[in-house]
């Protein structure tokens, strides 16, 4: 496989953080450099083998629904009109780069993952199935495998640090964490922002499943929509002509990975298994997809 960006090199800029996906680096006291790599994690780790183009449909996808967010919804978020060409000069270096980059402000990470959920699946799922709610908020006897919810629910969880699993936490920790009138501003942001997003993607024939986002807030305090937003990364997407109840729906996100996993002697601990290549080639083809259907004739 050719084009592939498993792990991003810059010499000349300070590396601050890398995560499962993204590579972060400084560039002067008011922006970060966000580099989106073909890394691809399941169940919170990072697998060894590259999806090519991956970060290059990830970063499209994040840009698109920045600015509709912002054009519709109003919220502010981390990007910037400062070109790669001015942070990397060197055409060489930036090569690999190239439409996977992101010049971002920084801003402060809110220390939660704002989770909505409009369908009944994964950890939600197995929350249902042993207590009849998620993260605390009590859901209808007898749904089943990915149902649709009677309404959106927000469902927060920790932001667990690379190779640690995210656990779901009620809104009274979010509370804890970041202050009552912030946890509603976060909590209210997120389920706008699902619904703007669910009815636009319905249109293209995408359910919504579940996402999740992230919040960060700038000197003023100003709440802002950061990293990844509605990517087959951070969500679930079920095409819509073949969702059924009660069953794993096929989908345009890495489930199909998670569900090829599942199949494995595998512990979910670090390291990851390699990917056959018809498993990569499947994902690589499904984000494709996904990117194409969100973005036409938008």
């Amino acid at each position: 496989m050719t084009d592939t960006l498993l792990e991003s090199q810059l010499p000349d800029l300070e590396l601050v953080h890398r995560g499962k996906v993204r590579d972060l680096y400084a560039v002067d006291a008011d922006h970060w450099l966000m580099v989106t790599t073909d890394r691809l994690s399941a169940f919170d780790v990072i697998l060894p083998t590259a999806v090519p183009e991956k970060g290059r449909v990830l970063t499209e996808i994040t840009q698109f629904w920045m600015h509709k967010v912002e054009r519709e919804l109003g919220i502010p978020n981390q990007l910037t009109d400062i070109p790669l060409e001015q942070v990397i000069p060197d055409p060489a270096i930036r090569a690999p780069l190239e439409g996977r980059s992101l010049v971002i402000r920084r801003l402060e990470a809110l220390p939660v993952e704002a989770v909505v959920r409009g369908y009944l699946i994964g950890s939600g799922w197995k929350d249902y199935q042993a207590s009849g709610a998620v993260c605390g908020i009590p859901l209808p006897a007898g749904l089943e495998l990915a149902s649709k919810l009677p309404e959106a629910i927000f469902t927060p969880s920790t932001k667990a640090d690379v190779g640690d699993h995210d656990a779901n936490i009620d809104f009274d920790a979010v509370v804890a964490t970041i202050g009552e009138d912030r946890a509603r501003q976060v909590r209210d942001a997120a389920l706008s922002i699902y619904a703007m997003a669910r009815d636009y993607a319905a249109e293209r024939g995408i359910i919504i499943a579940d996402t999740k986002f992230e919040f960060g807030v700038d000197a003023a305090g100003t709440l802002h929509l950061i990293d990844e937003v509605l990517t087959p990364d951070s969500s679930r997407f079920w095409p819509a002509d073949r969702y059924a109840q009660g069953t794993s729906p096929e989908s345009f996100d890495k489930q199909y990975v998670r569900d090829y996993l599942e199949t494995l002697d595998w512990d979910k601990q670090s390291p990851g298994p390699e990917l056959p290549a018809e498993v990569v080639e499947q994902t690589a083809a499904r984000y494709r997809e996904a990117l194409e259907r969100l973005t036409r004739d938008a």
